[in-house]
């Protein structure tokens, strides 16, 4: 059992019912115990006070798509450190991908992350579990047994399941065991060899294309099969301003759907790849600036639900490679919210609404008790300096890869400490590398 935590003179954000309290919250047992406008009343014997003047108390971070080397490729990323990346970066959960080795299809290796997981510094890591066996898109696994096993939803991960029946098949047996799919959007014969988005400046790198048809295509179809089978689909990134317009329309007859989009493509265009710059190399790629802005009016309007880091954590000799040549993928943890934070310093989008998509909705899509900060919600929190100025040194992130798209940026506002269950596990200054 641990202290109570009375964190004192903080402005409270609950973005689940959109509320702002200048006050003190109590903690007691992992449960938030009380939030009082103003003054805290008192705090009962033995309890922690913090002094959060100047500070937003909110809830922690929930992140839909986080890939880990553990198992198979450790040198990559460990669950630990990816655990240690996310309480730096204000995320107290998040999602770890089946794109492992082996892949996380059976209970067994679900089983394996919740043990591995329980030594990760406090975060809760949420496996999902692979929706075909091997992630070969050619035979369902069997969904029963990974939901039992603790699986939060079943997804392919990096892949895109091609077959249109095989997909029915596993959104109808999903569908009967109430959990979400979250499916990956890329239509592989479209895709081609691309490796970067269509248009001019792939013409002027000499680089092949991928269309944004390669999205919105199976966009539609999955939508259509989402509506047939009547599964809780999550599309999980979109990056094409045609996508936008696809999800807002199927969205209007099915509230069973939700999309994501990764913090890269809100805040890259295909003009950060400059001269083959490998880091930039991502899947989805980053598209033109009006898909981009596309993107943030569907996060402002409600047509995207979901901001998530897309943590993909590469080796320097996957990316030391000509750009064609590169593996896609970055690492986004740690910088997640301070890159989102950036919409809201140029006026893009509102605080509320920034928060609402890394916390409250991630938690309502997987069915979480997170994502709150309200009496008798866990105590799972964060204190962030929404001004705090800071530049990126990959060298100091905690992840065990240095592929950042955010190398060298200049950031306003940070995390300065994060709390699981009512239990401190990051403290800006402190516990930095």
């Amino acid at each position: 059992m641990n202290r109570p935590l009375l964190i004192e003179n903080a402005r409270i954000m609950d973005p689940a019912s959109e509320t702002f309290v200048n006050g003190a919250l109590l903690a007691e047992n992992g449960k938030i115990t009380a939030i009082e406008e103003g003054a805290a009343p008192g705090a009962p014997d033995g309890a922690t006070r913090i002094d959060a003047t100047g500070l937003i108390l909110a809830p922690g971070l929930v992140d839909m798509r986080v890939f880990t080397g553990e198992p198979g490729h450790e040198y990559r990323e460990t669950l630990a450190s990816a655990a240690a990346a996310a309480a730096a970066g204000g995320v107290t959960s998040f999602v770890c991908m089946p794109d492992t080795s082996p892949v996380i299809d059976d209970s067994a290796l679900v089983d394996f992350i919740i043990r591995r997981a329980a030594a990760a510094n406090g975060v809760h890591v949420l496996p999902a579990a692979a929706m075909t066996k091997g992630l070969a898109g050619e035979e369902i696994t069997e969904f029963g047994l990974l939901k039992d096993a603790g699986a939060v939803c079943f997804t392919d991960g990096r892949k895109s399941v091609g077959s249109t029946a095989l997909l029915r098949a596993a959104f109808t047996y999903a569908a009967n065991f109430d959990m979400p799919v979250v499916h990956h959007l890329q239509d592989a014969g479209l895709a081609g060899a691309g490796v970067m988005h269509e248009g001019l400046m792939a013409t002027g790198l000499g680089l092949k294309g991928i269309p944004a048809e390669a999205e919105t295509i199976p966009l539609e179809r999955d939508l259509q099969l989402a509506a047939l089978t009547g599964v809780r689909y999550h599309a999980a990134q979109l990056s094409a301003a045609a996508s936008v317009a696809i999800m807002a329309r199927h969205r209007q007859a099915n509230a069973k759907i939700s999309c994501g989009v990764s913090i890269n493509n809100l805040s890259l265009n295909e003009n950060d790849i400059g001269s083959y710059r490998t880091f930039f190399k991502l899947s989805p790629p980053l598209r033109g600036e009006d898909d981009r802005q596309a993107l943030i009016k569907g996060l402002k309007t409600g047509t995207i639900d979901v901001i998530h880091s897309g943590h993909d954590p590469q080796d320097v000799e996957v990316k030391r490679q000509p750009f064609a040549e590169a593996g896609d993928g970055a690492i986004g943890l740690e910088t997640l919210l301070a890159a989102a934070l950036r919409l809201v310093h140029s006026g893009d989008v509102d605080l509320m609404t920034v928060f609402r998509a890394m916390s409250t909705r991630p938690a309502e899509i997987l069915g979480l008790n997170a994502g709150r900060v309200a009496v008798d919600a866990p105590a799972d929190l964060i204190l962030v300096d929404q001004d705090y100025p800071w530049v990126v040194d990959e060298r100091e992130l905690n992840s065990r890869s240095r592929n950042t798209s955010f190398e060298n940026a200049r950031f306003s506002g940070k995390v300065m400490r994060t709390f699981v269950a009512g239990n401190e596990i990051y403290r800006h200054g402190e516990d930095d590398k």
